[in-house]
C-alpha cells in the first residue's frame, strides 16, 4: 500500500508539472517565429532620437516596445532607456496593449493598425465600444519586480495581456511570404510619434510585408483626415498631435494626408 501511495503521488506530481510547463513550452514555440529581445531592443534604439536615431516629430522621449505572437502571447518587452524609469512607466502596459490590438484586429489579408481604429471607436462611430472589449489582464500587467521591466526577464513574457488601444503605435507583423505572425506595440511618446517609431521598428525587423489596408496607400498607415469636429472622411482617421509627427509620417510612409 505504501508503494502504491508513492506511485500515485509521483504520478500526480508529474501531471501537475506537465500542466504547468506545457503552456509555457507552447508559448515559447510560437515566439520562435518572432525576433528576439536583442533584435527588438536594437531596432527600437535605432528608431528614436534619444539613442542616436532619427526624429519622429514628437517629444523625443525614451520608449517601450512589445511583441506578441498570433495567439496574443507576449514574446518580448523592451525599453530604450537604461532603467525602467527612463520612459513613462505607464507606457509599458500600453505598448503591450497596442500589440494585442493590432494582432487581434488584423487578418492575413487586411492589416488594421491601432491608429486606424481611432475614428470608428469614437461616440457615434461604427466600432464605438470596441475599446472596452477584451479587457487588460491586470495580474499579468503589474506582477513582478519593476527592475525586470523591459528586460528578457520581464514577467509579462509568456502571458496574454489583452486590452484594446485605439491610437497610434500598434502594427501587425507580416513576413516576406505574407504570413501574419503577431504584432508590435510601442509607447512612450505622443501617439502620432509612437506610430512613426513602430513603423520604423517593424521595417527594421523585416516584418512589414502588409497585404492590404484601409489607408489610401493600401496599408496600415495613419490617415490624418480628422477635422476640427472630430469627423473622419475615411472612417478610419486619426487626429494630428500638434507637432511635426504627420510630416515625418508622410516622409517615411507611415501616414497619409488625404
Amino acid at each position: 500500500m505504501i508503494w502504491m501511495k508513492r506511485q500515485l503521488l509521483g504520478l500526480t506530481a508529474a501531471v501537475g508539472l506537465l500542466a504547468m510547463t506545457t503552456p509555457l513550452a507552447t508559448a515559447a514555440a510560437a515566439c520562435d517565429d518572432l525576433p528576439g529581445d536583442a533584435a527588438l531592443t536594437d531596432a527600437l534604439r535605432d528608431a528614436i532620437a534619444p539613442t542616436g536615431g532619427p526624429t519622429n516629430g514628437g517629444l523625443e522621449t525614451h520608449m517601450w516596445a512589445t511583441l506578441v505572437d498570433r495567439s496574443g502571447t507576449v514574446c518580448a518587452v523592451t525599453r530604450s532607456g537604461d532603467s525602467p524609469g527612463d520612459q513613462w512607466p505607464g507606457s509599458r502596459a500600453i505598448s503591450a496593449q497596442k500589440a494585442n490590438t493590432a494582432n487581434s484586429f488584423s487578418l492575413p489579408t487586411l492589416a488594421l493598425s491601432t491608429a486606424n481604429l481611432w475614428a470608428a471607436t469614437q461616440p457615434g462611430g461604427s466600432l464605438y465600444g470596441l475599446q472596452h472589449s477584451n479587457p487588460v489582464n491586470t495580474e499579468a500587467a503589474y506582477k513582478g519586480s519593476f527592475k525586470t521591466y523591459g528586460t528578457a526577464e520581464d514577467p509579462l513574457v509568456g502571458s496574454k495581456i489583452g486590452g484594446v488601444n485605439v491610437f497610434g503605435g500598434g502594427l501587425a507583423l507580416y513576413t516576406d511570404e505574407g504570413d501574419l505572425i503577431g504584432a508590435l506595440g510601442v509607447s512612450g511618446n505622443t501617439s502620432c510619434a509612437d506610430h512613426n517609431i513602430a513603423w520604423r521598428v517593424r521595417s527594421a525587423l523585416g516584418l512589414a510585408n502588409v497585404p492590404a489596408g484601409v489607408s489610401p496607400d493600401n496599408n496600415d498607415a495613419v490617415i490624418y483626415d480628422v477635422n476640427e469636429d472630430d469627423d473622419s472622411a475615411s472612417g478610419f482617421g486619426h487626429p494630428q498631435c500638434g507637432n511635426s509627427e504627420h510630416e515625418v509620417a508622410s516622409q517615411i510612409g507611415a501616414g497619409v494626408n488625404p
